[in-house]
């Protein structure tokens, strides 16, 4: 099948790859010339473990093409994926200006068979207004379809390659049996192909991003009152997580959640609730706790430091709102930086792939450090907000070492704390009844 890709992002690159992975013609186009050039030649402009060498193979064999030009892109293909930025506006709602600027620009060029899917995250009801415009500006009845993503940052060849399930909306069957042959090659294991209405399936990547934040927020607020009543969160989740209609996944406390989805998509599903005169009060509270989650961090270190971190020097560890990407989004650990150097607080960071970005973001203002050790030299506390596989068992007797002084403010609970309290480590972590002394 001939596959047009637009929009290069995180998700259009990583669609448009695998699809190429299982033998389709695809043109990846994108207006940034600056970074078509790069996948020209070869550099990929995301973090993405495996993506790089996918590109490679497919750029090699022909099958995986990149361009600037719609009108050598679009006119071909049968299946045309629009996979651009809907990022919230200050209202709270998507912005999708990116979205109608393509949709006006495809229109003249698509040819009568060709089926526009849109992988964007976009409000309910916006596929039916892309039905309707493109029917509008081409004269005749075109073939929309929205094709929601499930990736996670990180794991997303993975989660492309062997999903959970594959969701489609559509108007007819027709396109439905279209997009089923398309992925079939990733469902040779019994998962399920999924096909609704368009607003169902608009409401099925909301209402998925929205519940996982959901859980995270829950177990943040429960980790919070666990400190409270001399509680341990890591037995509760244990209590509770073997619980077959709770389970384990996203129960695990910390410093917030971040990213492109889960802050963007809780907002937008408030915005769309409020258009339609209700009141999201659980959407509500789980963007409100999470916001107060990003602060917890920083209210342990300010309030052992007795609100005086002037001329205290803070290891940050991790940086990405997540381990293995580069994306800083919404991350936990922007939060706490800026509330350290608001305070007075020098402040030396590491992480393995994220720090360019934040040198962006923070200029001179940090240390960055090649290696994580490099970071806690003379430090009088350490904090470690993201939790990269490198910083699980690090040598704690070097760290005392290389310390000022022993003291660990853990936003991911990767570290034992009777342990580390064994060790001479002051040790606090997230939910536990206690801080180690």
């Amino acid at each position: 099948m001939k596959i047009t890709m637009i929009g290069t992002g995180y998700v259009g690159l990583v669609t448009g790859t695998c699809f190429a992975e299982s033998g389709n013609d695809v043109t990846c186009l994108d207006i940034d010339a600056r970074k078509i050039e790069g996948l020209k030649k070869g550099v990929v402009p995301i973090y993405e473990p495996g993506l790089t060498e996918l590109v490679e193979r497919n750029s090699k064999a022909g099958r995986l093409k990149f361009s600037t030009s719609y009108p050598d892109a679009v006119p071909q293909a049968d299946c045309v994926f629009i996979a651009v930025g809907t990022p919230q506006g200050d209202d709270g709602a998507a912005n999708l200006n990116g979205l109608w600027a393509v949709v006006d620009t495809i229109a003249p060029l698509l040819n009568e068979r060709a089926v526009v899917v849109i992988k964007s995250t976009v409000p309910v009801g916006t596929n039916r207004k892309t039905l309707n415009r493109l029917n509008e500006l081409t004269g005749r009845e075109v073939n929309v379809a929205l094709n929601p993503e499930f990736l996670k940052e990180g794991a997303a060849i993975d989660d492309f390659t062997k999903p959970d399930r594959v969701v489609v909306g559509v108007t007819n069957e027709e396109v439905a049996d279209a997009l089923h042959e398309l992925y079939k090659p990733f469902l040779r294991t019994e998962r399920p192909f999924l096909s609704m209405g368009l607003e169902s399936a608009e409401m099925t990547k909301y209402v998925a991003n929205c519940m996982l934040a959901t859980k995270i927020s829950f177990i943040n607020e429960m980790a919070n009152l666990c400190e409270r009543v001399a509680a341990d969160v890591n037995d509760v989740r244990r209590g509770i997580g073997h619980d077959a209609r709770i389970g384990f996944q996203f129960l695990f406390p910390g410093a917030g959640y971040g990213g492109s989805c889960f802050p963007k998509d809780v907002r937008a599903l408030i915005r769309v609730a409020e258009d339609h005169g209700l009141e999201p009060r659980l959407l509500y509270a789980v963007d409100e706790v999470n916001d107060r989650q990003k602060s917890v961090l920083f209210d342990k270190i300010d309030s052992y430091f007795g609100s005086d971190l002037a001329g205290k020097t803070i290891a940050v560890w991790g940086l990405a709102f997540k381990p293995k990407t580069d994306d800083i989004r919404e991350a936990p650990a922007l939060v706490l930086i800026e509330s350290l150097l608001a305070a007075g607080a020098t402040v030396r960071v590491h992480d393995p792939v994220a720090m360019e970005n934040v040198r962006a973001k923070f200029g001179d203002k940090l240390t960055y450090c090649p290696h994580h050790y490099d970071a806690i030299e003379q430090a009088d506390c350490l904090a470690v907000v993201t939790e990269w596989n490198e910083f699980r068992a690090p040598d704690f007797d070097y760290l005392k070492y290389k310390m000022k002084a022993p003291v660990v403010f853990d936003g991911r609970n990767l570290y034992d704390p009777v342990k580390l309290r064994k060790r001479g480590f002051y040790y606090s972590g997230i939910g536990l009844h206690s801080d180690a002394t």
